[in-house]
């Protein structure tokens, strides 16, 4: 079961970052030569930057792709909030890799929903983020809490 889990979170993720690649790629040279940057709290653009700038979010989604996947790879290394042995190893380490899993997804779908806004922003100023951005911290936070309530709960 364990595995089964792993692999769907390997596919679904890369299918994220594949759509993310084949959206920028296929909008990439209609969009004007000044793109949003960054974005403040409420939603609005904040800096501005070249088009080539659209290819930051694919970049960096490989990048946490690769990262992640090599953490996983290796769960012995990494810090856990109750003491590892014997009995407990494989719980925790299945807890942390799937944490580590469903986070680069939630990340994934920020970085999509963040590359829509500006790449819709950057056609018309009136665009608003289909998700409001905000709205992925509580996810994350909930998901970090739930991950280390049950590693004390499996410990």
């Amino acid at each position: 079961m364990e595995s089964i889990i792993s692999i769907v979170f390997d596919v679904l993720n890369l299918v994220l970052i594949l759509f993310l690649w084949i959206y920028t790629l296929r909008v990439f040279k209609k969009l004007p030569e000044k793109i949003p940057t960054h974005f403040d709290f409420e939603g609005k653009p904040d800096s501005f930057g070249g088009k080539r700038f659209i290819y930051f979010l694919p970049i960096l989604s490989l990048i946490f792709y690769i990262t992640f996947y090599f953490i996983t790879r290796n769960p012995e290394s990494g810090n856990f909030p109750v003491e590892i042995t014997t009995a407990n190893n494989e719980t925790q380490f299945f807890i942390m890799i799937l944490l580590m899993k469903w986070l680069l997804f939630l990340v994934m779908l920020l970085f999509l929903n963040l590359q829509d806004y500006t790449i819709r922003y950057s056609f018309n100023a009136d665009s608003k983020a289909r998700v409001h951005i905000l709205l992925f911290i509580p996810f994350i936070f909930i998901s970090v809490m739930a991950a280390i309530v049950t590693a004390y709960i499996y410990e």
